[in-house]
């Protein structure tokens, strides 16, 4: 099975998290559509829009999400990034991208039957290739990851910032994406 094969099945698998959501329904079929035109469509190669993972990395036992200050948007985000060849599955790429940013070793996504699954997908644009070149469009399909007890952080190099914030005390520069993954983590972990 190829990266693309799992993202297919993932996204042909996953329901919207509450009947409430048409939206994220509609994002889902959307990017079944997207895969479907485009082989490479998980490749930051792939333009104007491509596919990536995500996760949100939370400590429930003290009721707190890391996030980290991304660089190029200005902003508090998730951890999480593009595809790489070596990704087998979506859910693995989001929980590389998490452990890589966050310095966090033995992080776990929450599964459903047995396997990684989204929390919700979000589509966002974002300069991915330079400056000098026009916004991409990020297919992010969004994971949590639950940090293990007395996880420590650790900076990386593709961060300005990294900082646990309570539940329910984000920072300003939160956008309204973060603030619904972190709900919708919320729920998830309880």
């Amino acid at each position: 099975m190829t990266l693309h094969d799992d993202a297919v099945r993932v996204l042909k698998e996953w329901t919207a998290p509450q009947a409430q959501d048409i939206a994220q329904e509609q994002l889902r079929l959307d990017y079944l559509d997207h895969l479907l035109a485009h082989p490479d469509g998980l490749w930051r190669s792939c333009l104007p829009a491509h596919i990536t993972a995500s996760a949100v990395v939370v400590d429930p036992a003290h009721g707190r999400v890391l996030l980290t200050l991304h660089p190029k948007v200005g902003r508090w985000l998730q951890m999480g990034g593009h595809c790489e060849p070596g990704d087998a599955l979506l859910g693995a790429a989001a929980l590389r991208e998490a452990t890589e940013e966050s310095g966090i070793t033995g992080l776990r996504l929450l599964e459903s039957g047995g396997r990684p699954w989204p929390a919700r997908l979000d589509r966002h644009r974002v300069r991915c290739t330079g400056r000098d070149r026009p916004e991409n469009v990020h297919l992010d399909v969004q994971y949590v990851a639950v940090a293990p007890p007395g996880a420590e952080a650790t900076i990386s190099e593709e961060s300005l910032d990294l900082r646990w914030f309570s539940y329910d005390a984000l920072p300003e520069l939160a956008d309204r994406s973060v603030r619904s993954l972190v709900a919708r983590a919320r729920e998830l972990v309880g």
